[in-house]
């Protein structure tokens, strides 16, 4: 059993979810609809991990987001997964890429096809790993296209990046109708042009824009 703090402005939405995720087996010690609230909740709580929204009052722009960087800075340990309709890019980059040690994810809702999906993806989470939906990493490093590192990149190449945030290793092969082999060449062709060293799982995709990051500071 998880204990879980859920920041959603929907009121209906923070119901379903804290249904759901009661029913699933956790226990949520606190729903609420602010970032302003949510930094609180978990001050005083201490959760196993936070759900959170992108857009919340008062201006519906990034304030969830801002607010899981708050809570990753004062306790960088803490697993926070951010569920939202939007990828504010700025801000999701600095989460994923700004600190280290506890689990991270980032998922769309409109993507989430499965409640068992979800649910595993919130175990994930609170155990330690990443997990990013592959549209999130699509969008961040379209708006890094410009950008010198990436441009050395095939579109191929481009598509095994994206599709290693979800954390695919033998099924990345399959959903591209290429084999295991050519993916492990694609691997090591992309951390060669970008200078990276090849590490396991979805951190090889947050290194990837950690570099870009550093290449636009």
């Amino acid at each position: 059993m998880l204990r879980l703090i859920l920041a959603e402005d929907s009121v209906l939405l923070r119901a379903g979810l804290t249904e759901l995720l009661t029913r699933g087996g956790h226990q949520v010690l606190a729903a609420v609809g602010s970032a302003e609230e949510l930094v609180r909740a978990v001050g005083a709580q201490r959760p196993d991990v936070v759900v959170t929204d992108v857009r919340m009052p008062p201006g519906f722009r990034d304030e969830g987001l801002r607010a899981a960087l708050e809570l990753r800075s004062q306790d960088p340990s803490l697993p926070v997964l951010v569920l939202s309709q939007y990828v504010a890019t700025a801000y999701a980059t600095q989460l994923l890429t700004g600190t280290s040690g506890g689990g991270l994810g980032y998922l769309l809702k409109d993507r989430v096809g499965e409640v068992a999906e979800f649910l595993d993806a919130l175990q994930q989470v609170a155990e330690g790993r990443t997990v990013i939906d592959p549209e999130v990493v699509r969008v961040l490093l379209s708006h890094r296209s410009a950008d010198r590192p990436l441009a050395r990149l095939t579109p191929r190449e481009r598509e095994v990046l994206t599709l290693m945030a979800s954390g695919l290793n033998q099924a990345l092969a399959g959903r591209l109708f290429i084999t295991e082999a050519a993916v492990v060449k694609h691997a090591s062709s992309i951390f060669m042009k970008l200078d990276l060293d090849a590490t396991e799982g979805n951190r090889r995709v947050l290194a990837v824009l950690a570099h870009l990051s550093a290449q636009e500071a």
